[in-house]
């Protein structure tokens, strides 16, 4: 019995031992891996000092109305999400992206995601980076909290907004649970599991799958949509929007009182899955204008402007020219 036991607690050691040293391996390859994309991705806009910490904003086009692009939840890189929307906008508005901190070329900030904390970041990199208002917001997923509160708290500064199939405040705080992505996938990332796993092709067109494989990104850009989902896949700035958002969107609905201004409200049908309760929250995202319109896009899914640039361009336009 006891050579029994001896041998088996030999074993665990044995297996103890090498599951550390793959551990111990695979960090050290994620943080060399890290190193090294860190010296390529450089931003592809310019950098604003905002409390002190660098946050990112592309901008282009010309004209006398600017868009402002507010990325949803997880979007590694709104520059590239937002990409295949430049070359119809720019002959006709400027465009500005934000990275919030935690995406793209932001820092990541000590700063609680707070929808209000947010919107003054936001407010202050359009200032600080020169862009002059009247803007037209275009809010996708989760970045309609800031789009909506950011007219709230300026409204002489925003003249519409296009909803990319965003949640409305009333969705979020009724209906959507705040989740949590769990210790099992900050380990996955730390030993660089994650990393290895998006060494193979299938994993990236898997990733890529929600967002039409960006058929419509040029390849340099997609590689930059790579190396941001690795260097952004779980940071604080990312996991606290995600627990904070019944909250704000508390907050936003507190202060909701139909804006004057037109709101549109585009709205994916999924490739033709009906989600009653999705669809049912879409339609009533109207009552946020007293101007607001509801347009269902078919043969979508989440990120509309990855499957149909060409109708979302159309539609920001639209709005622009009112």
């Amino acid at each position: 019995m006891n050579k029994w036991l001896r041998r088996l607690w030999k074993t665990v050691v044995i297996g103890l031992a090498a599951i550390l040293v793959l551990l111990g391996s695979g960090a050290i390859f994620e943080q060399v891996s890290v190193r090294r994309d860190l010296k390529s991705y450089t931003p592809s806009g310019k950098l604003y000092k905002v409390d002190g910490k660098n946050m990112h904003l592309f901008s282009g086009g010309q004209g006398d109305v600017t868009v402002v692009f507010a990325s949803g939840w997880g979007t590694a890189n709104p520059y590239v999400d937002f990409s295949p929307l430049y070359e119809k906008l720019t002959p006709h508005v400027k465009f500005a992206v934000y990275d919030r901190f935690g995406y793209g070329y932001s820092d990541t900030t000590d700063k609680k995601r707070d929808i209000d904390t947010i919107t003054n970041e936001i407010h202050e990199v359009l200032q600080l980076s020169g862009q002059k208002p009247p803007y037209l917001f275009v809010g996708h997923s989760l970045g309609s909290l800031e789009t909506l509160r950011f007219a709230q708290k300026y409204p002489g500064e925003v003249k519409g907004i296009v909803m990319l199939d965003s949640g409305s405040p009333e969705y979020y705080y009724n209906d959507a649970d705040p989740v949590s992505d769990g210790l099992m996938k900050k380990l996955l990332i730390k030993s660089g599991v994650i990393r290895l796993l998006f060494q193979s092709d299938s994993v990236v067109a898997s990733s890529r799958s929600i967002r039409n494989d960006l058929k419509f990104v040029p390849e340099e850009l997609k590689g930059i949509d790579l190396t941001a989902s690795l260097l952004k896949l779980e940071n604080a700035n990312i996991a606290d929007e995600l627990q904070q958002f019944k909250v704000n969107a508390k907050v936003v609905l507190d202060n909701k009182k139909p804006f004057p201004f037109p709101i549109t409200i585009l709205t994916s049908d999924y490739l033709g899955v009906t989600n009653e309760v999705w669809n049912k929250y879409e339609a009533e995202f109207t009552s946020w204008s007293l101007q607001g319109k509801q347009l269902v896009v078919v043969d979508t899914e989440h990120y509309i402007h990855q499957y149909r640039p060409d109708l979302v361009a159309d539609e920001i336009l639209a709005l622009a020219k009112k």
